[in-house]
């Protein structure tokens, strides 16, 4: 799929996402590979809101660099496919198995800002992160399981409690309330088209 014409069709929520729709194109459009981290200063990731099928929870991993409870997600590292990104993070950072787009287009948009800090070993200046956000269903009765080197707690929430365990102001005030909002007009979809023939599972 082309993220660039996604984007330029994708109505934004609110004034954030409209700004940071702009701010993304921009980037898209500059000519700079945004794929990889191979670009310091910013670059694509994907977010998942997981939810539960009937939308009472939210899943949550505390965040190792963060110290937070926070969504899942991560890097593009070259995959220009986004939902593959999110599929293959949830999966990754949860254990997770049974996942799925909830619906086939961009949940929301977000320019992240990510103060410097150590991984691995070694110094990540500050960065911009390119945000795009799928909402993604799971089964709460499946087994779950910490990604030790990114995070080091797992749950699932309320969608109220998803929000109040963030420590961080601006994800609780701009993003978390914003994706609450956002899955409560959404409703439950069936499984996409898109992923019957292109993702067959968690994490291909």
């Amino acid at each position: 799929m082309d993220l660039k014409k996604e984007l330029e069709d994708y109505k934004p929520y609110n004034e954030q996402e409209e700004k940071d729709r702009e701010l993304i194109l921009k980037h898209l459009c500059s000519g700079a590979d945004v794929y990889t981290r191979e670009n310091p200063t910013a670059h694509l990731t994907a977010s998942a809101w997981v939810v539960t099928p009937d939308r009472t929870g939210v899943l949550m991993a505390y965040h190792n660099i963060y110290k937070s409870w926070s969504w899942l997600g991560g890097h593009a590292d070259g995959e220009r496919d986004l939902r593959k990104v999110a599929l293959r993070e949830v999966h990754e950072e949860s254990g997770l198995e049974h996942i799925r787009l909830a619906a086939p287009d961009i949940f929301s948009v977000e320019v992240l800002t990510v103060d410097g800090h150590e991984k691995h070993g070694r110094y990540v200046s500050s960065h911009l992160h390119l945000n795009v956000t799928f909402l993604i269903e799971a089964d709460p009765g499946d087994s779950i399981h910490i990604k030790p080197d990114e995070n080091s707690r797992i749950g699932w929430f309320s969608p109220e409690e998803a929000v109040a365990s963030s420590c961080e102001p601006w994800f609780r005030e701009r993003v978390y309330r914003k994706l609450n909002e956002k899955m409560r007009r959404a409703g439950k979809n069936d499984r996409t088209d898109y992923e019957r023939e292109n993702i067959g599972g968690a994490g291909k």
